[in-house]
């Protein structure tokens, strides 16, 4: 396409080198808009990346903000689990907002982009909205959850009305962060679009490279995720036992990292089950597909956390339904919008250990119901929430606003 217009995605995680561990959700629909527009990223900067680069197509910058050294607030933890185990990092983020804003408009100025797409409503949403003071550029913002469900108090209510109401349309990836924003004012422009899965790379005809999948015997239970408050994955350890009993050689991989390891592994500990729990760690994104496709059943135990954080949309229970596995997660956030319960998956209580054994156990006594259901999820997953399908309403939606198809109101 001849002369695309300009799209400058202003974002807090994106993958910061080959094999990283970040999520790179935002890195994935990016790349794929570069069919319709010239893209260009920016992003924080991180001890060992680059400054500047070329990936895929996307001209990426990384703007600096404090000593290199303690440039890690928009790490692999992401920005609100790095403050609470860093107090110290507190100090740092008047910096990274400062440095954000002056990167965001200098490059405004230098590239014209046509339009601007803001990763969550704070700080990107709120940078967007003031950067449009200066530069007139429209942007467009998604909500991914913790921007919506975690930040509750009264300056992070302040600065997410203005993202909103400076935006020219909002989406967000669920229909539980659409009911919590909307309002007769939002109403108009504010879209449900969730971030997408490569159904290619996650798929149930991948080999696996354990052999043990699907052995009666051997079930392989798996979780994917940070080790968060808002995870739930203490309940998933406390259901263990009780899945021993009836499956003795049961084992259950986690993988990810986070503030909580240490807490876990001793509750493993605790609770005799450490011979059956793997602590996998953080593992790259392109060696994700091995795990899931290894996996009997994969189990995703979020809860409210504290101060009212939770699952935005889920995107590991989509990778877990493409590769085959059976998924059981809690009715919070947005899981309900990938799990039909008893069609492409299981629901149950948040917080409720003995609900966690019960369905593991009912799942592994009736695997041949099991197989309709998943499959009855990885069609249902590669319909609603392949990058194909995801990325062209996301450029539709761009289009709109950038050749003004769509009329702007600012509240």
């Amino acid at each position: 396409m001849a002369n695309k217009p300009k799209l400058l995605v202003l974002t807090s995680t994106f993958p910061r080198w080959q094999n990283d561990t970040d999520p790179p959700f935002v890195y994935e629909l990016s790349r794929r808009l570069t069919e319709n527009f010239s893209v260009t990223v920016l992003a924080p900067h991180y001890p060992g990346a680059r400054r500047h680069e070329n990936l895929e197509g996307m001209e990426v910058y990384r703007y600096r903000y404090f000593s290199e050294k303690f440039e890690k607030l928009a790490g692999s933890s992401g920005i609100l689990p790095t403050l609470r185990k860093h107090k110290l990092y507190l100090l740092v983020i008047p910096f990274f907002l400062l440095a954000q804003l002056i990167s965001l408009v200098r490059l405004c100025f230098r590239s014209q982009p046509d339009i601007i797409h803001a990763h969550w409503l704070i700080p990107q949403g709120f940078m967007a909205g003031l950067s449009k003071l200066f530069t007139g550029i429209p942007f467009i913002v998604t909500a991914h959850g913790a921007d919506v469900f975690g930040l509750n108090g009264w300056l992070p209510k302040r600065f997410k009305t203005f993202s909103l109401a400076k935006a020219a349309r909002i989406t967000v990836v669920s229909r539980a962060l659409y009911q919590t924003l909307t309002t007769d004012q939002l109403h108009d422009k504010l879209s449900i679009i969730p971030m997408g899965v490569d159904s290619k790379r996650f798929s149930p005809a991948r080999q696996p490279k354990d052999t043990n999948r699907g052995r009666e015997n051997r079930p392989k239970l798996l979780f994917v995720g940070r080790f968060s408050e808002k995870k739930g994955v203490s309940y998933l350890l406390q259901a263990m036992p009780h899945i021993l009993k009836e499956f003795p050689l049961a084992k259950l991989c986690l993988v990810g990292g986070g503030e909580l390891g240490k807490n876990l592994k001793k509750q493993a500990e605790e609770l005799q089950i450490e011979d059956n729990v793997e602590f996998c760690g953080a593992i790259p994104n392109s060696e994700l597909p091995d795990y899931y496709v290894a996996a009997d059943i994969f189990i995703g135990p979020s809860i409210h956390a504290t101060g009212g954080d939770t699952e935005g949309f889920g995107l590991t229970f989509v990778e877990a339904s493409l590769s085959g596995c059976l998924v059981i997660g809690t009715d919070v956030g947005g899981i309900g919008d990938i799990i039909k319960n008893g069609e492409t998956g299981f629901l149950i209580p948040e917080k409720d250990s003995p609900a966690i054994a019960e369905k593991v156990i009912y799942a592994l006594r009736h695997r041949e119901e099991m197989q309709t259901i998943r499959k009855n999820a990885t069609r249902y997953c590669q319909e609603n929430f392949d990058w194909r399908v995801i990325s062209h309403k996301y450029s539709d939606l761009l289009n709109e606003v950038t050749t003004g198809t769509h009329t702007e109101k600012e509240l």
